[in-house]
């Protein structure tokens, strides 16, 4: 049964109060309002009185990973971080920034560019919306992770809002603590189940002067493993190594960025170590475009999209693995990650939901046997009430309730989205 939910009270914390439409739905269940606070302590109220009143809260950024994670058990509430959106502070000789959580990832990088420095992250295809709070909440990261690492290992302090208001600071420029935990990467990747993030400050590093992007076409997955592993060993310290793996195009490329002098020894290196393996070019601009570091496939065609995982080595086995299960049932898979990280991107298309139900199903059992994971990130509702977005949750999964326990027992914070269904 709908909660009838108190609109005055909200309006008498916050003024930007709106009935949510069709369009605020996550995975087809409908919020009741919008809000969108401008201040930390107004998301504090907010928290304060979806909790004295029972009703849920889900936290908005950009909306560009809605789809994300399990169907929510409830949403009364989209808590928007749209308002909060300015760069605090900017130390170009610290290279430390300091920003707001609804400040859009794109406008912050372009703004570190005027000073040469950048945030490490490439984190994705809808990187013009999407905000900071929100690559901190799904710990999103990109292409480059294989140079610079993750969220969690850039990100070096953050402000948040836990579910019962209380507002919290920890790591870099901080004024207090929250004795035994570093919130900022306990809170990377928690999709806004443990509280709500409201700054986030982050290392940065030099913007590179110049960038190329060699490729090689290869025609099996040893061939794929091959060059990956000819980069990984090599001396030309590629800033990533993706894999294209489709009908039309299979290969795996690398992004060399250094001085200009730098990359063009990079590319030569490139093109003597790898021509043994298949056809070597460098890419071009339009070239880029398609076959560079982007696009991974993200569900704006409707294909369900599962982000698998296991140690690179076994790149070879991981690329049989989906497409074996996705080839015998008629399924097109587009496959595209980093393959040096042991991390790929899979689009699945075409027959029907029972197929690729099956696929995916086929292809966990599979991987997780094998020591990896698969995790849906991208697909219709009607799929993920048949299978579980996260998958096995291993023996982590008490510590992973004992901390939301910790942090939201009464469950206001995205109820259902997260692993296990908490």
């Amino acid at each position: 049964m709908e909660t009838k939910l108190n609109v005055q009270g909200l309006e008498g914390i916050v003024e930007n109060v709106t009935e949510a439409t069709g369009a605020d739905a996550i995975d087809g269940v409908q919020p009741q309002v919008v809000v969108e606070p401008e201040t930390a302590e107004q998301v504090a109220e907010i928290l304060k009185f979806a909790r004295s009143e029972g009703v849920s809260v889900a936290t908005r950024g950009g909306g560009t990973k809605q789809g994300w994670g399990n169907i929510p058990a409830a949403a009364e509430i989209v808590l928007s971080t749209e308002r909060m959106n300015g760069i605090i502070e900017h130390e170009p000789g610290d290279q430390v920034v300091r920003v707001q959580a609804g400040a859009k990832f794109s406008y912050v990088q372009q703004s570190l560019f005027r000073a040469n420095q950048m945030i490490a992250l490439d984190p994705s295809s809808k990187l013009k919306e999407a905000t900071v709070g929100g690559v901190v909440a799904t710990n999103d990261s990109g292409p480059r992770r294989y140079k610079y690492n993750t969220t969690r290992d850039l990100i070096i302090g953050a402000k948040v809002v836990l579910a019962d208001g209380t507002i919290a600071k920890s790591g870099g420029k901080v004024v207090k603590n929250v004795a035994g935990y570093d919130l900022g990467k306990l809170f990377t990747g928690s999709l806004g189940t443990l509280g709500v993030i409201v700054e986030a400050n982050f290392r940065l590093h030099p913007l590179p002067e110049a960038a190329r992007t060699v490729a090689v076409e290869v025609e099996t997955p040893q061939q794929a493993k091959a060059a990956m592993m000819a980069l990984w060993h090599s001396q030309v310290e590629a800033s990533a190594i993706e894999l294209h793996w489709g009908a039309e195009k299979k290969l795996v490329s690398a992004l060399l960025e250094s001085i200009p002098e730098g990359v063009e020894a990079k590319e030569e290196q490139a093109h003597v170590m790898l021509k043994s393996i298949g056809e070597v070019r460098s890419l071009n601009d339009e070239e880029y475009d398609e076959l560079g570091p982007y696009p991974r496939p993200d569900g704006s065609g409707g294909e369900v999209v599962v982000k698998a995982a296991l140690p690179p080595a076994e790149l070879d086995g991981l690329i049989e693995v989906l497409t074996n299960a996705t080839d015998r049932r008629g399924i097109t898979a587009n496959l595209r990650g980093h393959a040096a990280t042991g991390i790929i991107f899979s689009g699945f298309s075409g027959n029907d939901e029972d197929a690729l139900v099956e696929a995916v199903e086929e292809a966990r059992e599979i991987i997780v046997r094998r020591g990896g994971s698969l995790v849906v990130r991208e697909a219709p509702a009607s799929f993920k009430r048949r299978v579980d977005a996260w998958g096995p949750a291993g023996d982590y999964m008490e510590l992973t309730k004992r901390v939301k326990e910790k942090f939201d027992a009464a469950g206001t914070l995205n109820p259902g989205r997260f692993l296990g269904g908490i």
